[in-house]
């Protein structure tokens, strides 16, 4: 396959690697549905054909797409041709979405062959019945109504124009679209549980496909070339587990990423059926007293808001590199990691926070759904256990956020058992890393108890935490909402200080009062870190944010990635030893 023209060409699953796959990603003939009538009127049929092109992944209200439409859509259609490989023929073949916002059904040849809801997580359908030899045709269809209260929406505006923290909106695909050949028997699903202080590293493996006769899996682990643990075990029914003994141990930390390569493969009568290349960091995280411990060592997280907003993409890096770039701005002005904020972020970007030892949490796109109900449940658990279940596997990943400033909707308040049942759901699928049941508020049942403070004023800041700071009372927003239980704390959104001096009007939109001066700004953000820094029962603190994003201009860097200030100064503000370090 021909990958130099097609965009976003690199493999979309890092941890899960096969040699034959086929990327989608390209034109697609397009078209918007205001009426969500399509169906009915049988656009799904094979022979019928869309007025318009548009360059998937890219949501169609990106420059990127070749479309630029801006105003919302009830439906958008999307159709392309496709030839299978003839040496994929007798096998099983796969269809791949990376997203699709929001409710989606997909066709092959005109047959319906699946629906998924949720514009976040990933899915793909058995599509082996569907397709024949020659052109076949896959039509995709996605419903999105970021307004009804029934989806998470994340930060895409509610409004037609972008306002305050809230911008343009991504509808449809904006992910990698890709097709993948897998045999009668193969793994489906991997879960790793890292256990440095055993020297192995345990494996779970779930198989679909012909599991009913007696398979073998295998795995093999290697360390820069150099095979370091392997093992087998029989499979039983639809599952397997073993564990890989390492012969040589190197611990994944913050910003030295040793990482250990596998491959993993099921066998019968001796021949691999099916192999997979993957990977896995050893390490470990424990909550002990007020540190967060990674490896037993207490690491402060200097963390930043990362909203994974592009000019050009909206949601979709325009490329792989860019993805790694972010990342890179982050570290250069000495940030060890990211709070992933109000969205689900592709593996491709946790790819590169596990190969340069980036601390992330995981978080689902919240806002816009309405959990004053047992129908937010409804709506946001399954789509949140498959992002769960997606990227298990990431070293970078240090913990989960499922909800953000979960506010009051139209005077009702959050109903506090969906969020009791989320993060205990949660907990049960990860019991080795901690959940944050909401950031910010309001805390129900919380493993660390996390506060936004956007106060301006270092003094004022300062007095908030100073009796903590001698290990006292600790500063709670919404007392009457929310109480502290003695988790460790840290506080998770601050900063967003306002600074647009390109900008001779009042256009934009940041936190407090403008600095007058670049030294005003440097002097305020030094003075707010500091006060985190230096408390001893503070383990993190997160900046509000990386870059700026449409009209909100409290970024380190602009929109387009370009530095406000040089990175050495906020690098050596933020780089200062901390209190509980």
């Amino acid at each position: 396959m021909n990958l130099s023209s097609i965009p976003r060409s690199e493999y979309p699953r890092p941890q899960m690697v096969r040699a034959d796959w086929m990327n989608l990603n390209g034109d697609w003939e397009f078209e918007m549905d205001y009426g969500k009538s399509g169906k009915q009127r049988n656009w799904f049929d094979a022979g019928h054909h869309f007025s318009k092109k548009i360059v998937v992944p890219f949501c169609p209200e990106s420059e990127l797409s070749g479309i630029g439409y801006t105003d919302f859509m009830a439906a958008v259609w999307y159709k392309r041709k496709f030839t299978i490989p003839s040496e994929w023929q007798g096998k099983h073949i796969l269809i791949h979405f990376g997203a699709v916002d929001y409710d989606t059904e997909v066709w092959i040849n005109g047959q319906s062959v699946g629906k998924h809801r949720g514009g976040y997580s990933s899915f793909s359908f058995d599509i082996t019945k569907f397709v024949t030899d020659g052109d076949n045709v896959v039509t995709v269809c996605a419903d999105d109504d970021v307004r009804s209260g029934l989806q998470p929406r994340g930060k895409q505006s509610g409004l037609y124009y972008s306002h305050g923290c809230d911008y343009t909106r991504t509808t449809g695909i904006w992910q990698t679209v890709w097709l993948e050949c897998v045999p009668e028997s193969y793994i489906s699903k991997l879960k790793y549980y890292p256990d440095p202080d055993n020297h192995c590293v345990h494996i779970e493996a779930e198989l679909s496909g012909d599991y009913g006769h007696q398979l073998l899996l295998g795995a093999s682990a290697s360390y820069e070339g150099k095979a370091v643990g392997s093992n087998q075990a029989k499979v039983f029914g639809q599952k397997a587990r073993l564990t890989v003994g390492l012969s040589e141990i190197h611990l994944w930390e913050p910003g030295n990423p040793h990482l250990y390569d596998l491959e993993i493969h099921i066998l019968k009568d001796g021949k691999k059926l099916d192999t997979v290349e993957s990977y896995f960091g050893l390490r470990s995280i424990k909550l002990d007293g007020m540190a967060f411990k990674i490896n037993d060592k207490s690491v402060f997280q200097r963390l930043v808001l990362d909203q994974g907003f592009y000019p050009d993409g909206i949601y979709t890096a325009p490329s792989d590199d860019a993805l790694r770039k972010d990342i890179e701005l982050s570290m250069e002005m000495g940030f060890n990691g990211a709070r992933l904020h109000e969205k689900v972020f592709e593996p491709r970007f946790l790819y590169w926070a596990d190969k340069l030892g980036y601390l992330v949490w995981g978080e689902h796109a919240n806002w816009g759904l309405d959990i004053t109900t047992a129908t937010g449940l409804e709506r946001f658990l399954p789509e949140w256990l498959e992002v769960v279940e997606r990227d298990f596997n990431h070293p970078a990943i240090i913990g989960w956020c499922p909800f953000n400033e979960t506010w009051d909707l139209d005077g009702k308040k959050q109903n506090n058992e969906v969020l009791r049942i989320v993060y205990s759901v949660t907990k049960q699928v990860d019991a080795t890393r901690p959940v944050i049941d909401t950031s910010g508020n309001f805390h129900v049942q919380t493993d660390i108890y996390d506060v936004h403070d956007y106060d301006q004023n270092p003094e004022t800041f300062a007095a908030r935490y100073e009796s903590m700071k001698q290990g006292g009372e600790v500063f709670t927003t919404f007392p009457e909402r929310q109480q502290y239980g003695g988790q460790p704390y840290f506080v998770s959104e601050f900063g967003g200080i306002w600074w647009n001096p390109e900008q001779k009007d009042e256009k934009g939109w940041g936190y407090g009062e403008r600095p007058k001066s670049e030294e005003e700004f440097l002097s305020r953000y030094e003075g707010l870190v500091s006060v985190l820094l230096e408390n001893p029962y503070m383990f993190g603190f997160c900046y509000t944010q990386l870059y700026d994003i449409e009209q909100e201009v409290n970024g380190l860097y602009t929109y387009d990635r370009m530095p406000k200030f040089d990175p050495e100064i906020i690098r050596g503000i933020n780089s200062r030893k901390a209190a509980i370090e």
